[in-house]
């Protein structure tokens, strides 16, 4: 098991690659993942989240779900923390799958904020609650309410993290003014934030967060770890310029619904084949030609050579 203090810095959401059969039910690419695994490591990533919402955890069943975060826990080796997701509009669900992960090896858990059922605030922390007295691993809060349809108010955050095995919160609501309220108001609490956009890296450290959980890794590992590790140092002239450098990718990641485009990507590097299940399908052409020019912009592939002529 790793450390808690290795918990910082930059993590991945990492995908989960399918197999070109079985269609329309692609089945889970085992030594992509274990390859994926290695790349997030080899170059620089600092921990790794299995099962979120861009390894379309949604689309796996249960067994799948276990399957995928124990290669992870396998191939990382204990050389980085692996999260497991364990979340969802089920509390009692959500409890059992975090006993299954702790007997898989994890090393804390990413829990979303249920969705669909929009819970109250109190009912937010009861939740959460019930889930902290139901484990002993650590557990990251994910707050992402332009996917759950509720948002979990800086208020309920910090009553939360309150609680001794409440590490942290992903906070990807994109209201920097929420985040900083959290921050002041959790401040010299044992109590960590991350951005859970890659887009808010450098403002969120800048305020007291001390990592990212990134989508933009999965094809960037290096430059979006040393994005973050840049700004835990506090050289923002480095980290600014760098931001800058990576904001076309940042963007384009999002151009459709998450992960189709960062499994595109992961594709045109020849890490993954480019494979979903359904509802996700692949980018539109048009999405396509935009996310290829931003990786290229951005230094993650190399730049199209010149024309003769030109």
């Amino acid at each position: 098991m790793a450390s808690l203090t290795q918990i910082k810095g930059c993590g991945t959401a990492i995908v989960t690659p399918f197999k070109q059969d079985q269609s329309p039910h692609p089945s889970i690419d085992e030594a992509a993942l274990r390859r994926l695994v290695e790349f997030q490591i080899t170059n620089g990533v600092d921990f790794l989240v299995a099962c979120g919402t861009t390894g379309e955890s949604v689309t796996l069943t249960e067994d799948e779900q276990a399957r995928v975060v124990e290669i992870t826990v396998e191939a990382a080796a204990g050389r980085v923390p692996v999260l497991g997701g364990a979340g969802g509009y089920n509390t009692r669900e959500n409890i059992e799958k975090t006993h299954r992960y702790e007997k898989l090896g994890v090393d804390a858990i990413l829990s979303v904020t249920p969705y669909y059922n929009k819970p109250t605030q109190e009912g937010l922390y009861q939740h959460f609650r019930a889930i902290h007295e139901a484990t002993a691993l650590p557990i990251m809060l994910y707050n992402v309410p332009g996917r759950t349809g509720v948002n979990m108010e800086s208020a309920t955050t910090a009553r939360l993290a309150e609680l001794p095995r409440i590490h942290s919160v992903k906070e990807a609501s994109g209201n920097i003014s929420q985040i900083s309220e959290i921050a002041a108001l959790v401040e010299g609490m044992d109590f960590h934030i991350f951005a859970g956009d890659d887009s808010v890296v450098l403002p969120v450290i800048a305020l007291g967060g001390i990592g990212v959980v990134s989508v933009a890794s999965n094809i960037a590992p290096k430059l979006t770890s040393d994005l973050a590790h840049l700004c835990l140092a506090g050289d923002y002239a480095a980290a600014r310029k760098l931001n800058h450098q990576l904001t076309p990718l940042f963007k384009t990641l999002f151009i459709e619904s998450n992960p189709g485009p960062v499994k595109a990507a992961l594709a045109m590097a020849g890490l993954i084949e480019e494979v979903y299940r359904l509802p996700m399908i692949p980018i539109s052409a048009g999405s396509r030609a935009k996310l290829e020019q931003a990786l290229r912009e951005s230094g993650v592939l190399p730049r199209a050579s010149a024309q003769a002529g030109d």
